[in-house]
């Protein structure tokens, strides 16, 4: 996603955590605005939230599933595309204005504009903060990379891609969340 810093003179991370602005993220000191959405990255940020709401509820897990919604890392404030939080973590955090860790699952809807690198840094950057599984979308190369603490797992057009530790049993067709 495209970032755009946002003219916001002395916003903290601690502002951030007290009171996050919509659509931005607290990252290296600034507060920046994500920009450049496209309806195919909102199309499919919405879809991904609802199969894992379905899921989540048909399988009786529980927890909660969010969109843009902010988290502490353990240096930036973000706010994942889609974020999952299990019914333990919502019992101790869910009325705070910003979790004050990462998602135990999350998503980046990777755009275009995107730098691999970075993208990929976020999802480290998650997992090194009590993220446990962090999702990334490639809608244009039909591409899902799941990656978690030790590994990182590929899965194309054509086949089936599924949770690796949170929201254990969840699956899904590449060629469906990216339709």
């Amino acid at each position: 996603m495209v970032v755009a810093k946002v003219k916001w003179d002395n916003f903290s991370l601690e502002d951030f955590t007290i009171n996050p602005p919509e659509k931005t993220e607290w990252v290296d000191g600034q507060l920046i605005e994500k920009a450049d959405m496209t309806l195919r990255h909102g199309k499919i940020q919405l879809r991904l939230g609802r199969y894992w709401q379905d899921y989540k509820d048909s399988s009786g897990q529980g927890g909660e599933v969010y969109t843009d919604v902010p988290c502490r890392t353990n240096q930036q404030g973000r706010s994942p595309d889609v974020a999952y939080l299990t019914p333990e973590l919502v019992a101790q955090f869910g009325d705070v204005a910003t979790l004050p860790q990462s998602f135990p699952l999350s998503a980046e809807i990777v755009s275009p504009t995107d730098l691999a690198e970075n993208v990929l840094l976020k999802a480290q950057e998650y997992l090194e903060s009590g993220g446990e599984e962090v999702w990334l979308v490639y809608p244009e190369s039909r591409w899902v990379m799941v990656i978690i603490e030790n590994q990182g797992l590929m899965f194309k057009s054509g086949q089936i891609v599924s949770t690796q530790k949170v929201l254990k049993g969840f699956s899904v067709a590449v060629d469906d969340l990216l339709a």
